[in-house]
């Protein structure tokens, strides 16, 4: 496979003339360069006019590769060949190299050029780009392509010190200026000279060579193959081309000078890359350019999509389109032109931007405890949330670009802080979930690496059910940036001073800094979308797809078996009482209940209205003996909507229980009198409806999400102490309505 590499143009802001009189000076050897051993001219022709002149090189190499393999090769040194046009007239400098040593199985071509910048003649621009093809190398392919890789990125690096250090000669002895060509300055042709080394090792007799990455040092050298030297950062984005707009797209034309990625700008804009990183960025910015017919993503949007896949081409490529094809289908880049944020989002959604942490990032706060996802989801519909995500996303895009400029280094991604102070199990309401969910999918998708960390405060013992549920669906190098605290002891070392400035905390942290994040509280049901609003919605499908319905009548509860093999799973459940009021129990027992006793009002030709009703626990079974009651009553109203999970403690068979309000303690046990039941039924009170869903948490997932937890940060041990306790005891159970 054929390896390609591009380096940005290196701005030099001297004259092209004074650039080629400090290029001259770095043969025939470069003692800056230790492996440059020497090169010899071959040929040399001058026009007859003097504008352009042709000379060829032979290079030596003393390439840094293990000696074993060196011994193998059967070779000390790479030899290449190089081959300069110097056109005075047009003032520029195009250099092509390409190895002789094992050309047979390794070719490398270089090709290199030196230009006046187009926006100031007395600057100097190089651009550089490689190829390494290795077709076979005696089984060590793969350790040549990294010594390949290492010594292109070591000629790069060098390159930018060796022409500053000779135009550092140059003005030394006094050269500050050389003049530019004309005719009056022609100089008599030269003769040709023969080919002789003198001054770098022989040839070898069979030309075998080790195989490098990059062209020689000599190409590294005569190329500049280095970052230029920093330009102010406006000419630098004006010589790059790169203009910050809102949007993540920018309009460009496939080939213009302009187009091309300015060294200077790359680091004042985009960070401090390595050469490889540079050339990746550069040839997908190429291959927007010549297939998306000039709309191509902002360089910093493209960057983020590489440093999401390591810096992988083509799956980088793959993500970055699938994402532009979102954009454009969903209008993401006129969304905060077009996106109006409904007043309950305004009063009811619990977060907003405040400032910036300590590295200038933008700071997103969230007071998540504090909001009612199940309210806003009713209220709004799941479509609705996510366009309100996604504009914050974007107001995030535009906030770093914004401080990129303010602080005057490339700031690409945000910090989140996440207050979890309030959490409890209603926001486990399972609809809330899968749309946070969806949320999730869509913003890893389209929005990688914006962020920069997220610090979790306050986080209650209810979390780690939550993270087991949603942890899955996050990429891993963005778990990595969390860092989460228990407790109150977030503000002391190691805490939010060591990320965010002490006078910008916010004052609901014990900071001094008002904070203009809502308060959020529960969002008023007279609010809620009707059934008819919510018919085209996933989340009203959605939930009469997963909960099921149950009829719960005076003697007659309703009973759900649950088994456990491996104890420390987690049942979680969350229902809604639609009608009437119930208690409800959890039962723990360690032999499997008899066939379920469906509708006993069935056998007298009698259907329950509104759902089914399963009795489970045998009338011959004794409390305490039989089966044991893990968790205390809870009673419910209606309406309530109640979700909660429980930490088990033993393998075996676990029932969960909805009782009528008010039946008495020994109903449990023994089966209905078909008469009591045939009266109840002339009373609408005496029948309840429930609506609910449970879902099991393998205790392998749960202790997986205790550890993934427990390495985020130190100041997670409060809370593993917590959970530890509890799920030692095995009967702490978190229940919310």
């Amino acid at each position: 496979m054929v390896q390609k590499y591009q380096s940005p143009v290196r701005v030099y802001k001297q004259p092209f003339e004074l650039v080629m009189a400090a290029y001259e000076r770095r043969f025939p050897t470069c003692p800056l360069i230790p492996m440059f051993v020497g090169s010899d001219v071959v040929e040399e022709d001058v026009s007859e006019d003097g504008s352009v002149q042709k000379v060829q090189r032979r290079c030596a190499l003393d390439v840094d590769a293990p000696r074993l393999l060196k011994r193998i090769a059967g070779v000390d040194y790479v030899y290449f060949s190089q081959n300069n046009t110097l056109n005075r007239r047009e003032r520029t400098l195009h250099i092509e190299s390409h190895n002789e040593t094992f050309s047979n199985r390794v070719i490398i071509h270089e090709a290199c050029c030196y230009s006046v910048h187009p926006e100031n003649e007395d600057w100097t621009c190089f651009e550089q780009s490689a190829s390494l093809d290795i077709k076979s190398f005696f089984g060590f392919e793969s350790t040549v392509e990294k010594i390949a890789m290492k010594q292109y990125a070591t000629s790069i690096k060098k390159g930018k010190e060796i022409i500053e250090f000779y135009l550092k000669e140059l003005e030394d002895e006094g050269v500050t200026q050389v003049p530019r060509w004309s005719l009056s300055l022609t100089p008599a042709p030269a003769k040709p000279l023969p080919a002789v080394s003198s001054s770098g090792p022989a040839p070898c007799a069979e030309p075998p060579a080790v195989a490098v990455a990059a062209p020689p040092p000599a190409d590294a050298n005569d190329s500049d193959l280095g970052n230029s030297a920093a330009n102010s950062a406006a000419n630098s984005a004006a010589n790059a081309g790169t203009v910050c707009v809102p949007g993540a797209l920018v309009e460009s034309q496939a080939g213009a000078p302009e187009d091309k990625l300015d060294a200077d700008y790359i680091i004042r804009y985009l960070g401090d890359l390595t050469p490889l990183q540079e050339s990746c960025l550069i040839r997908l910015r190429q291959w927007l350019q010549e297939t998306h017919k000039g709309k191509i993503p902002k360089d910093e949007h493209i960057l983020r999509f590489l440093r999401a896949r390591d810096f992988n081409m083509d799956k980088a490529r793959e993500i970055l389109c699938q994402s532009l094809t979102w954009r454009k289908q969903h209008q993401v880049d006129y969304l905060l032109e077009t996106w109006a944020s409904p007043q309950v989002l305004h009063d009811h959604y619990t977060g907003g931007w405040h400032h910036h942490d300590k590295d200038g990032r933008p700071l997103y706060i969230l007071r998540l405890g504090q909001m009612d996802t199940k309210g806003l989801v009713r209220a709004l519909g799941e479509e609705s949330l996510l366009r309100h995500v996604l504009s914050i996303n974007e107001e995030g895009l535009r906030r770093c670009e914004e401080n990129t400029k303010v602080f005057g280094r490339p700031i690409s991604c945000w910090t989140c802080l996440v207050d979890l102070e309030g959490l409890n199990m209603r926001h486990l309401w399972r609809p809330g979930v899968k749309a946070l969910l969806r949320i999730i999918e869509v913003v890893e998708a389209n929005y990688p690496e914006t962020l920069g960390r997220l610090l979790i405060l306050r986080a209650p013992r209810v979390f780690p059910v939550l993270w087991t549920l949603v942890s899955p669906f996050i990429d891993e190098n963005t778990r990595k940036k969390f860092l989460i605290y228990a407790g109150n002891d977030y503000q002391g070392p190691g805490g939010l001073v060591d990320y965010i400035d002490k006078e910008v905390i916010p004052d609901f942290l014990g900071g001094e800094c008002m904070c203009e994040v809502p308060e959020g509280g529960l969002v008023p049901k007279s609010l809620y979308r009707t059934a008819e609003e919510l018919e085209n919605e996933d989340i009203r499908l959605w939930t009469e797809t997963i909960y099921q319905s149950a009829s719960v009548f005076k003697g007659a509860p309703h009973e759900l078996l649950i088994e456990i093999i491996d104890a420390s799973s987690v049942i979680t459940w969350d229902f809604d009482v639609c009608k009437g009021d119930v208690v409800f129990h959890i039962y723990h027992s360690k032999r499997a209940p008899q066939t379920p006793r469906k509708d006993p009002l069935a056998t007298h030709g009698i259907t329950s209205p509104g759902g089914n009703n399963v009795q489970l626990i045998d009338r011959s079974w004794t409390l305490g003996q039989d089966y044991s009651m893990v968790e205390s009553p809870l009673t419910c109203k209606e309406g309530e909507s109640v979700q909660g999970s429980h930490v088990t403690r033993w393998p075996g068979f676990y029932i969960l229980q909805w009782k009528f309000h008010g039946t008495p303690a020994c109903a449990a046990t023994n089966l209905p009198r078909v008469d009591d039941v045939l009266a109840s039924l002339q009373v609408s009170s005496h029948k309840c409806k429930v609506m609910y869903y449970t879902e099991v948490l393998g205790s392998e997932d749960f202790r997986g999400s205790m550890t993934s937890l427990e390495s985020s940060h130190s100041g997670f041990s409060q809370l593993s102490a917590a959970t530890t306790s509890s799920s030692q005891s095995q009967s702490s159970s978190m229940i919310s309505r």
